[in-house]
């Protein structure tokens, strides 16, 4: 068997963690959806359109290239009445990105690409700052399903 290129790697632990934030939205309704524990926090479909939103920009654009349009704030007041809605759109982000990264060089891991809040860094600092991103958003996932499921009768 082949070992994986890095960027597999890489891709395969990122999406692991964005599954499982998708996750944390199984099973709620719309209000529990929406819902956020403070003023000034993210409810569940904000974390994980967001979090998409980060994968699909980084990527995409940033690593490879390809022109996109993102609207981040948008992502920040996004609602949703299923996570129907949420698991469609990231089924169809994975078959995007896994296309992407097939024609990817290797190479691009180690050019400096231009991050619009990070400044110049390489493909692989593209990469880990991906992973930190998502791996924070699933854990407020987390905490904030435990703290919407609480506030469920029985």
């Amino acid at each position: 068997m082949d070992n994986p290129r890095e960027v597999d790697i890489y891709w395969r632990r990122i999406s692991d963690t964005v599954d499982e934030l998708v996750a944390c939205l199984e099973g709620l309704d719309g209000d529990a959806l929406n819902w956020s524990p403070l003023d000034d926090a993210n409810s569940l479909y904000v974390l994980a359109t967001h979090t998409m939103g980060n994968v699909r920009h980084n990527f995409l654009n940033v690593l490879c290239g390809l022109p996109i349009t993102r609207d981040r704030d948008a992502e920040f007041v996004a609602r949703g009445a299923s996570a129907a809605e949420i698991e469609a759109r990231w089924d169809d982000l994975k078959a995007q990105i896994s296309e992407a990264i097939e024609e990817l060089p290797d190479a691009e891991l180690d050019r400096d690409k231009n991050h619009p809040h990070r400044g110049v860094i390489t493909g692989r600092d593209v990469l880990v700052v991906v992973a930190g991103h998502a791996a924070e958003h699933y854990g407020q996932a987390q905490l904030t399903r435990d703290l919407a499921r609480a506030r469920l009768p029985g």
